[in-house]
């Protein structure tokens, strides 16, 4: 028999060893810790996708500050008079110096803005420029295949026609990428609109993207290596 009075003595036991609040501080202790984890998860995520990861809206320092609005949007030059090769190859190139001095040779032709252009020139060395729209090692991209899909300039790089210093216009992370990929009727625009900055999509988008889509034979690539090769 147990003596009168012992019943739930191991109950009254640790009711002893432990506070009242013992519970509580335990519950607040892992809710708290579940929260500290989500919390820090929720940071990262918004960390990999700010500005400082990205460099989207960040304007890098440039050895001469060139500007689109000017060449573009006031002068009208074509996006092929300085990438030449974005047509033909996977990269869309970067200007010799010799491009610059057909136009700087005779106009501006003393500013001290375009010294560096004039010593690339006459020393024959090009200038470091600071790459914007710089992908991964890992990532391959193709710009004529691009083009030759009907994927415009902008699309990808803005309207860099409207920017005084070239920031990225997108993250160019593969969920972006991806988005075109999976769908590309909502991109997709004539071939002679890819280097027109003010192309806009039409009302009927949905229907021309269904019909250039099928004309230009464009294919929903997400396999890891149609980029990753």
């Amino acid at each position: 028999m147990v003596p009168a009075g012992s019943r739930g003595g191991g109950v009254d036991t640790l009711a002893q060893i432990f506070h009242r609040s013992t519970n509580t501080i335990a519950r607040v202790t892992i809710f708290g810790a579940l929260f500290f984890i989500g919390a820090t998860l929720w940071l990262l995520a918004m960390l990999v996708r700010s500005s400082y990861a990205t460099r989207k809206d960040v304007v890098l320092e440039q050895p001469v500050p060139f500007s689109h609005d000017h060449h573009v949007s006031q002068i009208g030059i074509d996006c092929r008079y300085c990438h030449t090769a974005v047509e033909t190859s996977s990269s869309a190139g970067i200007p010799p110096t010799a491009t610059c001095m057909n136009c700087h040779s005779q106009i501006w032709s003393d500013s001290p803005m375009l010294e560096p252009v004039r010593s690339s020139s006459k020393n024959q060395t090009s200038l470091r420029w600071n790459r914007v729209h710089d992908l991964a090692d890992f990532v391959y991209f193709n710009h004529s295949v691009h083009v030759a899909k009907g994927i415009g300039c902008s699309s990808c790089h803005g309207r860099v026609d409207r920017m005084p210093l070239v920031s990225r216009a997108h993250t160019l992370q593969m969920e972006w990428c991806l988005a075109c990929h999976r769908d590309p009727g909502k991109f997709v625009r004539p071939r002679e609109a890819v280097f027109d900055p003010h192309w806009e999509r039409p009302r009927d988008g949905d229907a021309l993207g269904r019909r250039l889509v099928q004309q230009y034979h464009i294919q929903t690539l997400t396999n890891c290596s149609v980029c990753h090769r």
